[in-house]
């Protein structure tokens, strides 16, 4: 099967879903079928070999040009090509922490408008290629911000367009009216574009249709999330404790919960010593987040406590799994409900059980791999009680890390998610 898959690139940052993709695609190209992965906005930056196309469309620059000022609507597309460099484009993770609320508002309006938005002439772009360059038998687009492309596309194209859901609601919920509103309403109009929809969990697909795109459920397949598990459970001895290594790996920002689980590391340390426990941090860190961490840094000092935590920064794909394997306990207690989480399965992948908020998409994720143990959402005490009762029982902690492993690498394969998606496409055909 020949597919478009179109991605969105993250401006710079490693990024779950630019890595989900780019697995996933790599999967189905090994798989005997022929994938595009399209990279919109800025490239994808992934910690493995990138298989996306070195060009960019629905450039960065461009957009914001066309969506502030008339005379770039009309600019040459060779033109276009220039702003388009990937280098320009990647340094847009520093404007993005700038980015006025209301410009953004109008931003989203505009694209969910596609044809009749003021980016018509990238939409135009993209489906030329798609139509004389590529000639695909489907068309996936993997963020539903992207949903507005389906009309002109099956216009132009004939062939089917199914879209994936990852998370949209956050970035829809913290818009600002009355371009909110309006973003909702076309979000709904255009949903019906779609022949089809694909969530990574049943919560996240339940949740969607009824709050966001107004479908019926049934048109949204659930196909769960995959990792590609090379270098991933390699048989290594992990240190017993202590001291007790407490592990998070996410973008840093409150959003994700990282001053929750800071507050539980500062209970476990007075209940079982500073010397005892130990806190790694890895991940992202955004300009406009940086004074959220900056906080937490000063506090854990002003606890005294910096000897025992640890800021990894960053981290490649093989700093990511030493990271991983170092650890006796995962949690990222996210304040919004996880669509998503692929660090979940990463830490679960190398043996590592996870305590995680009984929200979003971790209580299906915790029942399909045994792994780890749920607790109350935004809860600092119920992290910490969880991270407690895991290193209280060794046993349980490592059946836990056993289980989550086995059916990690058992289920959660890019190979078998790949094929799973394959089958959603089959039924479009």
């Amino acid at each position: 099967m020949k597919v478009a898959y179109i991605t969105a690139g993250a401006a710079g940052m490693y990024c779950g879903t630019c890595i989900h993709d780019n697995s996933v695609a790599t999967a189905l190209k090994k798989q005997g079928h022929n994938v595009a992965l399209i990279p919109t906005y800025t490239p994808t930056r992934t910690d493995e070999e990138n298989v996306s196309l070195n060009r960019i469309f629905y450039g960065g620059i461009n957009v914001y040009l066309q969506q502030k000022l008339a005379l770039f609507r009309h600019t040459p597309w060779a033109l276009d090509r220039i702003l388009d460099n990937p280098s320009l484009l990647n340094g847009l993770s520093r404007f993005s922490a700038s980015t006025d609320a209301r410009d953004l508002g109008q931003l989203t309006v505009s694209m969910l408008s596609a044809e009749q938005g003021k980016q018509k002439k990238e939409l135009a772009k993209l489906v030329k290629w798609l139509r004389e360059d590529n000639e695909p038998d489907i068309v996936y687009l993997t963020n539903s911000m992207l949903v507005g492309f389906a009309r002109e596309i099956k216009n132009a194209l004939n062939v089917p367009v199914v879209c994936a859901l990852q998370g949209e609601d956050i970035f829809l919920r913290d818009l600002i009216d009355p371009y909110k509103a309006k973003a909702l309403t076309l979000l709904a109009e255009r949903a019906i574009d779609a022949d089809g929809f694909v969530a990574p969990c049943y919560y996240y697909a339940q949740f969607m249709a009824e709050e966001y795109l107004k479908v019926p459920v049934d048109k949204i397949d659930v196909v769960p999330l995959g990792l590609n598990l090379e270098g991933h459970g390699n048989s290594i001895e992990r240190p017993e404790p202590p001291p007790f290594n407490i592990g998070y790996l996410a973008r840093i920002c409150p959003e994700k919960g990282l001053h929750i689980l800071v507050s539980a590391f500062y209970t476990l340390t007075k209940e079982l010593g500073a010397d005892n426990v130990k806190l790694h941090v890895a991940g992202y860190l955004g300009k406009k987040d940086e004074l959220y961490f900056e906080e937490l840094v000063n506090q854990i000092h002003a606890w005294g406590l910096q000897d025992s935590f640890v800021h990894h920064g960053e981290v490649t794909r093989s700093e990511k799994i030493d990271f991983l394997n170092r650890l006796h306990v995962f949690s990222v207690p996210t304040v919004y409900r996880e669509s998503k989480g692929l660090s979940i399965l990463e830490a679960l992948a190398n043996g590592v059980p996870v305590v995680q908020p009984q929200h979003g998409s971790f209580p299906e994720m915790v029942k399909a791999t045994e792994g780890g143990i749920l607790v109350e959402p935004e809860s600092s005490e119920a992290v910490a009680e969880g991270i407690l009762q895991l290193f209280r029982d060794p046993s349980k902690r490592k059946q836990l890390g056993a289980a989550g492993k086995t059916n990690v690498h058992q289920k959660l394969s890019d190979e078998i998610i790949a094929q799973q998606l394959m089958k959603v496409f089959e039924k479009y055909l």
